[in-house]
């Protein structure tokens, strides 16, 4: 909670008289952040609304779990019902990479379901080994230095927002196994039910990291500064260059 604290208190993720709808999944990091934002409520000095909402894919879920898990802790809890499934079937080519695909489409009926609920914010579990796999992946594939922002304004006037992003993976799994929270997985994923081929550079990123954190053990806390102290007077922009 204090990490989560400093992250708002930096970036003015959740200021007064916000709504802000949570994307639900079920796994650790969407739970993790449920949890976070109703201690949050009771701790903060100013007064926000929430609600967790689960995307439907249109394959026949049972999401009675969550909805129970969320009435046991007060939490409001929505389903929002789509056709990506059903979509995904005439438009997903075979042996393509599904990833972009669904979250896309995951994305977009977040932002369908933050209207239709009157948010003005959409909450995402995205922690800091999201940002720093991404970092290193639009690096090397994209050419890009690109990471995932705290917070943004999406194309359709919505704010984004990310309020786990400095926090490490590993933390949000302990809480989920500290306090007996029974997390999904990727069987939820609806791309288990294509030929499709699995996301093997973020798996790959993973292990590059695990290897460069067994030697350098600090060097997420120094990846996580540098994302806030960028020179970039010092790379290869023209546009940046002093005229």
């Amino acid at each position: 909670m204090k990490q989560l604290g400093r992250t708002n208190g930096n970036f003015k993720l959740i200021e007064e008289g916000d709504k802000i709808l949570v994307g639900l999944s079920g796994g650790k990091d969407s739970l993790t952040l449920i949890h976070a934002l109703k201690e949050q409520q009771r701790r903060a000095p100013f007064d926000f609304e929430f609600i967790a909402v689960t995307v439907g894919y249109g394959m026949g879920e049972n999401f009675d779990y969550l909805a129970k898990h969320c009435q046991e802790y007060g939490i409001r809890h929505e389903i929002h019902d789509t056709k990506i499934y059903e979509t995904a079937q005439e438009k997903i080519r075979k042996n393509s990479s599904f990833c972009s695909f669904f979250s896309r489409m995951r994305r977009g009926s977040l932002y369908s379901a933050a209207e239709k609920y009157g948010c003005n914010k959409v909450a995402l579990g995205h922690h800091l080994d999201d940002a720093v796999e991404s970092f290193f992946m639009n690096m090397i594939y994209n050419g890009q230095m690109r990471a995932l922002s705290p917070i943004y304004r999406a194309g359709n006037g919505l704010v984004v927002i990310r309020p786990l992003i400095q926090m490490r993976e590993r933390q949000l799994r302990a809480f989920a196994v500290d306090n007996n929270i029974e997390a999904i997985g990727d069987e939820a994923c609806p791309s288990m039910r294509f030929d499709v081929k699995m996301p093997y550079a973020r798996a790959e990123m993973k292990e590059m990291l695990k290897g460069m954190e067994e030697k350098y053990p600090d060097i997420f806390t120094s990846i996580n500064a540098s994302f806030s102290n960028i020179s970039d007077e010092s790379f290869f922009d023209p546009e940046r260059f002093l005229r």
